[in-house]
């Protein structure tokens, strides 16, 4: 995750802060005037106000002895809306083993010999070991059924259910009943 959504995120994180964007939402306010309302020291207004001036939502003018705090309701909008974007949400999960859950799942159902102990009754389940037996396939070749039954033989002695379920969930495609598989 960007240190950019992190730091967002901490500074939100806290009860108090949002209680000042809240308020800021609606009108511009002093330090004294928010720790009143807040019930809280004017030195800790001030931290708050200083952690949402870092990331860019608020700013102060200075009305005669006073700074006044407003919410940059903008740049709020704006920061919501970069990091909450389709590319940021996607680079937040980089690091993730996307393949984690399959590798999982493969383990417990494959033996050492790489055949299946069972085939897996839970839909998420059976569809992980159905993404590790069509690895078995080369992409774009055309395979007779005979020898897809071939192939899927090394996994489980019921290949006509293997064979069903791979074309079922659109990991191959069959042409004509018996016809030609392949994986796209």
């Amino acid at each position: 995750m960007s240190d950019e959504v992190i730091s967002f995120f901490k500074v939100f994180a806290d009860a108090n802060r949002l209680k000042i964007v809240g308020l800021l939402a609606r009108q511009p306010y002093s330090v004294e005037e928010l720790a009143a309302l807040l019930d809280l020291k004017p030195s800790t207004v001030s931290h708050h106000l200083s952690k949402l001036a870092q990331i860019g939502l608020v700013s102060a003018r200075t009305e005669s002895y006073y700074n006044v705090y407003q919410l940059d309701e903008k740049a709020l909008e704006l920061k919501s809306r970069d990091l909450f974007s389709q590319e940021n949400l996607a680079a937040s999960v980089a690091d993730v083993d996307a393949g984690a859950y399959d590798n999982k799942v493969v383990k417990d159902f494959i033996r050492k010999d790489g055949s299946l102990k069972t085939i897996p009754a839970q839909r998420k389940k059976l569809e992980a070991v159905l993404r590790h037996v069509v690895k078995a396939f080369e992409l774009n070749k055309r395979y007779s059924e005979k020898k897809v039954n071939e192939i899927l033989s090394r996994y489980h002695e019921d290949t006509a259910s293997l064979r069903r379920e791979l074309v079922g969930y659109g990991l191959m495609k069959r042409e004509g009943g018996g016809g030609e598989y392949w994986r796209e």
